[in-house]
């Protein structure tokens, strides 16, 4: 049986085409590795895929499988077909928590690829939808000594469950000209604070952190984050007329024209007749376009900060969600401002954890109660400056905001004739 592989005709046509296919990557592991526990372990797996292809239904069902005092972190599958494909009859899943910015050495990787073939099946995703590296395919037995040798040399599980889940950040300024702001800093301070809520679950259902370093936001924390970090600025890009001259010499007129003014969503560009280029930045909607095309002509302006969004997901209850902007613009001067989102993710947590209902996201909550009501309910007063245009909103629900926004306006007038 152990040498016998399987039979796979269906699995066979995914290996067709001119794509890498992950069917490959098994055989591979099932005809090549020097372990004949992995090969027999991923020819069984194989095995059950197939069989799942020819009935059109799925044979792994849950459970609970930990580790020593954590209560998450491991995705347990079970197979309903063991007894036909024994090998993989427990095939779970290890998330690990990977570096911020997702920078790795070789080293590491042949460090946690070792300890992988010691304990599991050989196949590692970098990374999953949630961010962590995913370790796929263990018994109950593997899972604690594969987690005791890696935390032993420094790494730790991710979120799964009812839980904080694992934070993530964008390479950053460590690789980036466009970054706005400390991204692993942010992270890892996010991190620090909330490793507790990480490891055990217990909140209505999963919250995310991700911070993006610029509003290209590469991590997609916008539409797939609880609490988005993205960094900007808010005073003038930054034009490097030379170098726009340079553009224009190299590419031609017709070419910034078609691919960089006529493309700005807010019409906020202007390409002179000397070649210049002319912004109106108080049009400009930070959409990242020019920026990306001009990379040496164009930049960030000098006043950086970062937006803090609440609220995004994908679907669930009542279908997917975008951001909503809390925060509009905050410094990241000193550690003061780094401890304020730590405390503002906490007053946030604890306020969905009061009210929100089981199985509901934060963006969910948001929108059954209210932005107002939520907003109240973290102690942060209505800005107008969160959303321009609050009746085009059509994705949050606005009751009170014109009346909250009059406050604002008269809270100011007063600010303003109290300095008078």
């Amino acid at each position: 049986m152990a040498n016998k592989h399987h039979e796979t005709p269906m699995l066979d046509e995914l290996e067709n085409g001119p794509w890498p296919s992950f069917i490959s990557g098994i055989k591979r592991l099932r005809d090549q590795h020097p372990e004949q526990r992995i090969r027999e372990v991923t020819n069984s797996l194989l095995g059950q895929l197939e069989h799942s292809y020819e009935t059109r239904k799925g044979y792994w069902k849950g459970g609970t499988v930990s580790v020593f005092g954590y209560g998450g972190g491991i995705i347990p599958r079970f197979s309903e077909v063991g007894s036909a494909f024994p090998e993989s009859k427990e095939f779970h899943t290890i998330r690990v928590q990977p570096p911020a910015g997702n920078f790795y050495t070789t080293a590491m990787l042949r460090q946690l690829g070792d300890s992988w073939e010691k304990y599991g099946s050989g196949l590692v995703t970098f990374h999953g939808q949630t961010g962590n590296i995913m370790f796929i395919g263990t018994n109950t037995e593997g899972t604690q000594h594969f987690f005791d040798e890696i935390n032993e040399y420094g790494w730790d599980l991710g979120g799964a469950g009812p839980c904080v889940r694992t934070g993530m950040s964008c390479v950053g300024a460590a690789r980036c000209e466009q970054s706005c702001c400390s991204e692993h800093n942010i992270h890892r301070k996010l991190l620090n604070r909330f490793t507790d809520d990480v490891h055990r679950p217990a909140l209505p259902y999963k919250f995310k952190f991700k911070v993006s370093g610029c509003p290209n936001d590469c991590q997609n924390a916008i539409e797939r984050s609880d609490f988005a970090v993205i960094g900007t600025w808010r005073d003038d890009m930054k034009v490097d007329q030379a170098e726009v001259k340079a553009f224009v010499a190299k590419k031609g007129r017709q070419y910034v024209i078609d691919n960089v003014t006529t493309r700005c969503p807010t019409q906020a560009l202007t390409l002179n007749a000397d070649d210049t280029l002319t912004v109106d930045n108080r049009n400009c909607v930070r959409c990242m376009h020019c920026l990306n095309v001009m990379t040496k002509a164009l930049s960030p302006g000098d006043d950086k900060g970062v937006t803090i969004l609440i609220g995004g997901k994908r679907t669930l209850k009542i279908g997917d969600l975008m951001g909503t902007v809390v925060i509009p613009f905050m410094k990241m001067e000193s550690e003061e401002d780094y401890d304020r989102i730590d405390e503002l993710g906490e007053t946030i947590i604890d306020f969905w954890a009061e009210n929100g209902l089981e199985h509901e996201r934060c963006g969910e909550m948001v929108e059954r109660i209210g932005l107002v009501n939520f907003l109240e309910g973290i102690g942060i007063d209505v800005d107008p400056n969160m959303v321009n245009n609050p009746r085009q909103s059509s994705y949050i629900r606005m009751d009170g905001w014109d009346e909250e926004a009059e406050k604002w306006f008269a809270r100011k007038q007063e600010e303003k004739r109290a300095r008078a």
